[in-house]
């Protein structure tokens, strides 16, 4: 009955420490290589190749790329927590992502929306991208906090 009740506060704390990160199929990224999205390439990750950071897993398409983001975690991990950097900017929403649309703007990782004929990617580079970036930041102290 101890493991039970452990078991169960720990998923709680988990998910509850995770909620802060978009987890598709429980990935940062939809299990996308952040270390490859530097190299400007959005490649899906193997479950070989895979590791725990901040309580989630992300997967990497190499284990060079696995070795690469465990020397500096946090230069990989996207920007507000892997959701749409768009959303976040202009309305402070979680809002899924397209893990093939993305940008690297000043060494960070930011991952946009991109279906059913919206490109949020697109919307970010006509708009303000700065002025967004900086309303992002805000935004995603904000839902943080919460």
């Amino acid at each position: 009955m101890k493991y039970f009740y452990f078991l169960f506060f720990f998923s709680i704390s988990i998910s509850l420490f995770s909620q802060n990160y978009n987890l598709k199929n429980g990935l940062i990224a939809e299990g996308y290589d952040v270390v490859a999205y530097f190299e400007n390439k959005a490649i899906r990750g193997n479950k070989l190749f895979t590791t725990d950071f901040d309580g989630v897993k992300l997967q990497f398409s190499t284990k060079e790329n696995l070795a690469i983001f465990k020397k500096n975690p946090t230069k990989y991990i996207p920007q507000y927590g892997g959701f749409c950097a768009y959303a976040i900017g202009k309305n402070g929403e979680k809002v899924s992502i397209n893990p093939k649309t993305f940008e690297i703007r000043e060494g960070k990782l930011y991952l946009f929306y991109n279906s059913w004929g919206t490109n949020t990617l697109e919307m970010w580079q006509k708009e303000d991208p700065n002025k967004l970036q900086q309303k992002a930041d805000e935004n995603w102290k904000k839902i943080v906090k919460n």
